[in-house]
């Protein structure tokens, strides 16, 4: 699956490849690190 992550005022949010909002974070770094969680899931 690809995901999408865009900076919105001052922190990250990651979309999924339909456009849906995934889940927000403080960084990238920390976005990255909690897309690797779920995709292991």
């Amino acid at each position: 699956m690809e995901y999408e992550i865009r900076y919105v005022h001052g922190h990250v949010e990651v979309y999924d490849q339909f456009g849906r909002f995934r889940f927000s974070a403080d960084t990238e770094r920390e976005a990255l690190a909690d897309l690797r969680e779920e995709i292991a899931a």
